[in-house]
C-alpha cells in the first residue's frame, strides 16, 4: 500500500474538491492528521464544501512536493464526526485553528474524515500510478 499518511504530512496543503451540482468544485485546504485510512480535514458548517459533502459524499484531496516531483491524490467517502477528543487534537496541533474556532465545542467547527478508497501517484521517474484500498 501506498504510505500516503506521510507524504501528507510533510505536504499539508493542497486542493480539495467536492460535488456541486454535479460538477467538480474545487478549493484550497489543508490536511490535519490520519489515522489508517481515515484523512482529517475541518470546515464551518455554514460554508457551501459543508453543504456540498452532505449533499454528495465523494471527495478527493490533491497535493505535491514543492517541485512537482511527487503528486499524490486521494479519493474516498467524508464522514463528519462529533469527537470533542480529535477537534482539540486539531486545535492543539493547528494554532491557526485554535484562533478561527477558540474552542473544541464551537457550534460551527465541524470535523470530518475521507476514507480513502483510492491513492493515484505520479512522479517523472514511475509515471502514474493507481492503488484501489
Amino acid at each position: 500500500m501506498i504510505d500516503f499518511s506521510n507524504f501528507l504530512k510533510e505536504n499539508l496543503n493542497g486542493i480539495f474538491t467536492t460535488v456541486e451540482n454535479g460538477k467538480p468544485k474545487s478549493r484550497a485546504f489543508q490536511f490535519l492528521f490520519s489515522d489508517g485510512i481515515k484523512v482529517y480535514f475541518c470546515t464551518e458548517n455554514n460554508k457551501a464544501v459543508y453543504k456540498q459533502i452532505k449533499e454528495n459524499p465523494n471527495v478527493s484531496f490533491c497535493t505535491h512536493k514543492t517541485d512537482f516531483s511527487y503528486v499524490l491524490s486521494i479519493s474516498g467517502k467524508a464522514t463528519f464526526v462529533n469527537d470533542i477528543n480529535l477537534k482539540t487534537r486539531a486545535l492543539n496541533e493547528y494554532p491557526m485553528l485554535k484562533e478561527i474556532f477558540k474552542t473544541s465545542d464551537n457550534p460551527v467547527f465541524e470535523l470530518f474524515y475521507v476514507d480513502v478508497e483510492e491513492v493515484d501517484t505520479f512522479d517523472f521517474v514511475n509515471g502514474s500510478k493507481k492503488e484501489k484500498i
